[in-house]
């Protein structure tokens, strides 16, 4: 019973701050503390969001397409890449340093590189987003295979098991929790990769809708894209969630015990 009653404060107390922010936030536009085109109202940007569903949607839907693509490359080539730095020490000591260096370069500077070479179409958002996403997956995957417990390796060994089977019965299935963590920062990164590629070039997408609105100081608009923005980030995280509870049942049950 105290479980659910702190379970149901959690949720109520975020939810309450963030009426009041709402609320605040209402009241200093329509009073005229804040200019209106400095800082658009909560039921502005409701408006827009009502007034402009359709065509929302349609750049939602093209930049929820890059993200997935771009969002399962980078997993899998983020994932691989660990496997083969954690069994070949040649492969970590070459790539090692480059995957770090990579992180270095800010995507703003590297996008319209991008946009140059491969045009505006789909191929370049997707590698940049792939550049943000496998990074948290392969140093994640990576550091959680070093740390791995080596008795249950040399248990493993005394019974002449293969690397394969190494992997199969002891370092992927002890990994998980690890992996999911870092797939839910690269699913938050995901999104705002895809929006931040396609302010520098593209012909639908919340990031190209949301360089036209800004052109014309349209901040309403703007603050709605924000919005639909974090809520993909959310969503997107949440079915991660979801499907970490469905694999990972032994995790949550120890948790509760």
């Amino acid at each position: 019973m105290k479980k659910r009653q702190r379970n149901l404060e959690n949720k109520l107390v975020p939810l309450g701050l963030l009426i009041i922010l709402l609320v605040i936030w209402q009241f200093v536009v329509e009073t005229g503390v804040v200019e209106r085109y400095i800082l658009p109202s909560p039921t502005d940007i409701l408006h827009v969001l009502t007034r402009e569903a359709d065509i929302l949607f349609d750049h939602s839907l093209v930049t929820m397409k890059e993200t997935i693509v771009g969002l399962a490359i980078g997993v899998v080539l983020g994932f691989v890449l660990a496997i083969l730095m954690d069994r070949f020490r040649l492969i970590r000591s070459a790539f090692y340093p480059f995957i770090v260096l990579s992180q270095t370069i800010p995507t703003v500077a590297i996008a319209p590189i991008l946009v140059i070479w491969f045009g505006y179409e789909m191929l370049p958002k997707v590698i940049l987003i792939v550049l943000t996403t496998f990074y948290p997956i392969a140093m994640g995957v990576y550091d959680a295979l070093q740390q791995i417990d080596k008795d249950y390796l040399v248990l493993l060994d005394s019974m002449k098991a293969s690397e394969l089977q190494k992997y199969k019965y002891a370092k992927i299935p002890m990994i998980g929790p690890s992996f999911f963590s870092s797939l839910k920062i690269s699913t938050s990164y995901a999104v705002i990769s895809a929006v931040v590629s396609e302010w520098l070039g593209g012909f639908k997408g919340l990031g190209v809708y949301m360089t036209r609105v800004r052109k014309a100081y349209a901040l309403d608009k703007m603050f709605a894209v924000i919005i639909i923005t974090s809520i993909l980030s959310m969503v997107l995280v949440g079915i991660v969630a979801l499907i970490e509870r469905s694999v990972l049942k032994w995790n949550y049950v120890s948790r509760k015990e």
